[in-house]
């Protein structure tokens, strides 16, 4: 198996056990997948079944199943056709899929392993041999998880990283929080970073590594570093203080860099003047900051992800501080984690919302967080980071 299909196995292997387990089983026919439900429930697992590759293609975006068995031969959208299909979806090419056929010709077996399927069933096949096959599977996709969660961690301690600040900056007349929770306690792919430029001046950065070839969630530790060391290199030779030329020259870095010109990263960029009690900020690929005053306004940049072309058209943009304003700063993490109720995305709008009826005070991070755990019942399937920036 391939690196990158272990690692986007591993990654839907959340927290695994057979008790949480959601199965999606698409089969036409009603007796087959009638008799199936009832074997696998009683196996312990929490059995969806859709009708064809269409609805369960529908269904697997509503649910996230821990597993999914489907039919090869289905009206509407056969097995092929929905496994392609699954293949081209970023949140479930990565879950773990057996073929259930009545038939285990040649061709239809290479065709399936083609596709990366995990096994075949054939449905003539005894329930016991079934649910053990199921059993199995998972039990050695958990096992892969717990093995590369072990190696991150192992490379996290020796290479003496963290893509995290252990603690806030201390900045006369601001208060700067932040929030970050890593996907499944493993060093991922968020990164902040805090650089006190001068007396007046100091520097948030927040990131987010977006692995195209191999995945973030092997690399991001080494991908932080490099773009956290390419932002101070930047500063320390920078010709104005400008968040703009800072993401000008670590882009230009990142572009002409062939070990990473696969890897694409947002970041945003903030410098915070305590003398004049103004920030700048301009952002690569990133959620818009927000600002939050007598009302919340959304300021967002237009610059590229890092690395996506040699032009980034970064420019900054500059914001008045009045006591007690807050910035606001936070990867996608939050807004694409889902309501418990609904299974709804929360979504950007959904926070700009709750920052602006929010009452101002010292702990409004905490407010947004409470918020964020407590609609998504504390589940979440990345990294969270969140930055709150506020005049005091």
């Amino acid at each position: 198996m391939q690196k990158d299909n272990i690692v986007d196995k591993v990654k839907n292997m959340n927290n695994f056990n057979f008790e949480n387990a959601k199965l999606l089983l698409v089969e036409d026919d009603k007796s087959i997948s009638t008799l199936f439900k009832y074997n696998l429930t009683r196996a312990g697992f929490s059995v969806e079944v859709a009708k064809n590759g269409k609805e369960g293609y529908e269904t697997a975006r509503r649910i996230i199943p821990s597993i999914i068995i489907s039919d090869v031969m289905m009206p509407v959208m056969d097995g092929f056709e929905f496994r392609k299909k699954l293949l081209n979806d970023e949140n479930l090419k990565g879950i773990p899929f057996v073929f259930l056929t009545a038939k285990g010709e040649d061709e239809d077996v290479l065709m399936g392993y083609d596709l990366n399927i995990e096994d075949y069933i054939v449905k003539s096949s005894s329930m016991k041999v079934v649910v053990a096959k199921v059993r199995a599977i998972l039990n050695s996709l958990e096992k892969e998880r717990s093995k590369t969660v072990g190696e991150v961690q192992k490379a996290a301690d020796n290479l003496a990283a963290t893509v995290v600040p252990d603690s806030y900056p201390q900045f006369e007349n601001f208060s700067i929080k932040h929030w970050h929770l890593p996907y499944q306690n493993v060093p991922g792919g968020d990164f902040i970073d805090y650089f006190k430029f001068d007396d007046d001046n100091i520097v948030i950065v927040l990131g987010d590594v977006m692995g195209k070839r191999w995945g973030a969630f092997y690399f991001a530790i080494a991908y932080a570093g490099y773009v956290r060391s390419s932002v101070r290199f930047a500063l320390q030779s920078a010709k104005n203080l400008s968040p703009g030329e800072i993401l000008d020259r670590v882009n230009e870095s990142v572009f002409n860099d062939e070990r990473i010109s696969e890897v694409f990263i947002t970041l945003s960029v903030v410098i915070v003047n305590k003398k004049t009690m103004t920030a700048k900020y301009c952002g690569a690929g990133d959620l818009p900051l927000v600002h939050k005053s007598k009302s919340v306004r959304i300021i967002k940049s237009n610059g590229l992800l890092l690395g996506f072309d040699k032009e980034g058209e970064y420019e900054d943009a500059e914001i008045k501080l009045s006591k007690g304003d807050a910035l606001f700063l936070f990867t996608d993490g939050i807004t694409e984690s889902r309501i418990a109720e609904s299974n709804e995305q929360i979504g950007e709008d959904y926070i700009y919302k709750f920052i602006e009826k929010m009452n101002s005070g010292n702990d409004m991070i905490e407010a947004v967080k409470e918020e964020v755990v407590s609609v998504t019942n504390n589940k979440f399937s990345d990294d969270i980071s969140l930055i709150c920036i506020q005049s005091i």
